[in-house]
C-alpha cells in the first residue's frame, strides 16, 4: 500500500511545474527601416486607372515607369503585388493578380509589370500582333499597387492570389486605398 501511495506521489510531483523568478528583459530589438521623412514605413496600397501607350517596336502597350505616391518609399527586400480589376459583378470588383494570362480574340496575351525601388511599370505583351487588341483591353484599365515592407514579407499563410486576402493580413482597409491619378 506504501508502494502503490509512493508511486501516486512520484507521478503527481513529476507533473507539477515549479516556476521561478521571472528573468531580466532582453534589449529591445533593432528599429525598423525609416522613410525619407523619419517614419517606419507601413504597407501601403494605391489604385491607379490608365491607359496604355502603344509601343510597336517591343511589339507590346506599356506605361511608366511611373514613380510611387510620394507617401510610399521602398526599400530593398519590398515587396510589390500588382493587381487587374477584371470586371464588376453584381457590384463586386474582381481583381486578378498579375501577371495574368489573358485569352484575347487574336491569341495569349499578358498583363505583367516590373517593379524597382524607384518606380513601376505595367505591360500588355501579346504573343500576336499588337496592333490587334482591342482597344478595351488597354484603354481605361485599373490596377491596385501593393505594397509589402521587407521585413513583414509574404507570409506562407497569405493568399497572395486574392487581393482581399493581402490587403486583411495587412490589415489595410478600404478606405486606406489611394486613388491616383
Amino acid at each position: 500500500m506504501i508502494q502503490k501511495i509512493f508511486i501516486v506521489l512520484v507521478v503527481v510531483l513529476s507533473f507539477t511545474s515549479c516556476e521561478g523568478p521571472a528573468g531580466f528583459d532582453g534589449q529591445p530589438g533593432p528599429q525598423g527601416p525609416a522613410g525619407a521623412d523619419g517614419s517606419i514605413f507601413e504597407a501601403a496600397a494605391f489604385e491607379i486607372e490608365l491607359d496604355f501607350i502603344l509601343n510597336t517596336d517591343a511589339n507590346i502597350y506599356e506605361f511608366g515607369p511611373e514613380e510611387y505616391p510620394t507617401d510610399i518609399t521602398l526599400i530593398k527586400d519590398d515587396v510589390v503585388l500588382i493587381y487587374r480589376l477584371e470586371e464588376v459583378n453584381e457590384g463586386l470588383d474582381v481583381w486578378r493578380q498579375l501577371p495574368q494570362p489573358f485569352f484575347a480574340e487574336d491569341g495569349l496575351m499578358f498583363y505583367n509589370f516590373d517593379f524597382t525601388e524607384a518606380d513601376f511599370g505595367l505591360f500588355v505583351e501579346p504573343e500576336f500582333d499588337v496592333n490587334l487588341i482591342a482597344p478595351d483591353l488597354v484603354q481605361d484599365q485599373v490596377f491596385r499597387v501593393v505594397v509589402i515592407p521587407g521585413d513583414l514579407g509574404t507570409s506562407s499563410k497569405m493568399d497572395q492570389s486574392s487581393i482581399y486576402s493581402v490587403l486583411n493580413a495587412l490589415g489595410i482597409e478600404e478606405k486606406d486605398i489611394k486613388k491616383v491619378n
